[in-house]
């Protein structure tokens, strides 16, 4: 039996989801959400308690894991976000300095509509398609995540990128002030990553904007952040304030900082070693630090869907 189809105002804030509303009506996208809609996964949404996962509307099998998604703890007590501190459980302690609200987004390069839209106008785009992706993400550990998110193909698709468009590229806000992180020079800040076109507008790669059917905690990258499941966490870039359409590839922060060690594809790839660590084994996070390493998946599972991106390409030289 097919899963019930999780209504937006019982994953969403009843506030913004009534915001999101009124945004569509008065800009008139409700008939561009539903001509972008993209098949989601199935997984876990809201509840009275974010421990459990109920189910969303099913998703092709081809997009589907039935893997156990990892509790809210693990997902929200575990992070890498420099920005607030290079230790694992710094972002939970330090992120509540971060203001969400108001927040805008700059967008500009060889699209038809740049401009600075504020954090309403993105979720509007396709507020009444948003859903929850179950998907396994990948660092040095992994886990199994249920990401409130909106295909980064409808959001993309609304700036109407040129042909000339050939890599988005992505950033972090910028404010040592409220990101006390970057008070240190641990990176180049601000923050930045980047995609080429093919993959930022591949149904699995989202915009997402909350986790278990709730608002992105902080210290996961509220309050819109990337996620790209078949590469590696660090290409899955935070608080996002700026999208830039470009002909050129551009320097992503790991690739500058130490470009031995991480190239611009950053794709899961357990034949290609980490110059310091092999990569051919990964440790979920959960089952505690005795457990035994599990295989690394190529793409991190999701070969079937995405190899095709990289034809002709050699992935040991482009890591």
């Amino acid at each position: 039996m097919a899963d019930p189809k999780i209504v937006p105002s019982e994953i969403t804030a009843e506030s913004v989801y009534l915001q999101r509303r009124k945004f569509l009506q008065l800009a008139g996208l409700t008939a561009t959400a539903a001509a972008t809609q993209v098949a989601c996964a199935d997984g876990s949404g809201a509840g009275a308690a974010p421990t459990q996962a109920s189910s969303g509307a099913p998703m092709e099998d081809a997009f589907r894991t039935d893997e156990p998604v990892n509790s809210w703890e693990d997902i929200t007590t575990y992070n890498n976000f420099y920005e607030f501190g290079t230790g694992k459980s710094d972002p939970a302690r330090n992120a509540h300095t971060l203001v969400t609200r108001p927040w805008s987004v700059t967008v500009k390069g060889e699209c038809a509509r740049p401009g600075v839209y504020d954090l309403e106008d993105i979720l509007a785009i396709q507020a009444a398609e948003e859903r929850i992706y179950r998907l396994r993400c990948v660092e040095a550990w992994s886990m199994v995540v249920p990401w409130l998110g909106i295909p980064m193909a409808s959001v993309l698709s609304h700036f109407e990128p040129t042909g000339d468009a050939k890599y988005v590229e992505f950033r972090t806000l910028e404010d040592p002030e409220q990101m006390p992180g970057q008070r240190r020079r641990v990176l180049r800040w601000p923050y930045r990553e980047g995609l080429t076109m093919a993959e930022a507008m591949h149904p699995l790669t989202l915009m997402a904007t909350g986790l278990y059917g709730k608002e992105m905690p902080n210290q996961n990258g509220a309050p819109l952040r990337l996620v790209v499941p078949w590469k590696y966490g660090f290409k899955s870039i935070k608080s996002i304030v700026s999208i830039n359409f470009t002909s050129k590839r551009p320097k992503t922060s790991w690739e500058i900082s130490a470009p031995q060690e991480y190239g611009f594809y950053a794709n899961v790839n357990p034949t290609v070693d980490h110059p310091r660590w092999s990569q051919a084994r990964e440790r979920r996070i959960g089952e505690g630090l005795f457990a035994e390493k599990r295989p690394t998946l190529m793409f991190n599972g999701y070969a079937e869907q995405v190899a095709d991106l990289y034809t002709g390409l050699d992935l040991r030289r482009n890591y």
